[in-house]
């Protein structure tokens, strides 16, 4: 009997209000989101302040797909 791989499909979430992401040891926390733009805060885990950013809905999710962000918390 040959073994057979069992596919990963690793499926992206799209960006929604209230998710914390984990990007490159930083976590991505969503604010609001909007039709085309997306507020969101960045900062380090152990951090209790983070600037906020303002960036375009598409830019974002590229960003999450490119670094293999993971999805801590929605």
């Amino acid at each position: 009997m040959a073994k057979t791989k069992a596919k990963v499909s690793l499926r992206f979430e799209p960006v929604a209000s209230g998710q914390i992401w984990r990007v490159e040891g930083l976590n991505l926390q969503v604010k609001n989101v909007g039709p085309l733009m997306v507020q969101y805060k960045l900062f380090k885990p152990d951090a209790l302040k983070g600037s906020n950013e303002i960036q375009a809905k598409t830019d974002i999710e590229k960003y999450l797909k490119k670094h293999k962000a993971i999805l801590l918390s929605t």
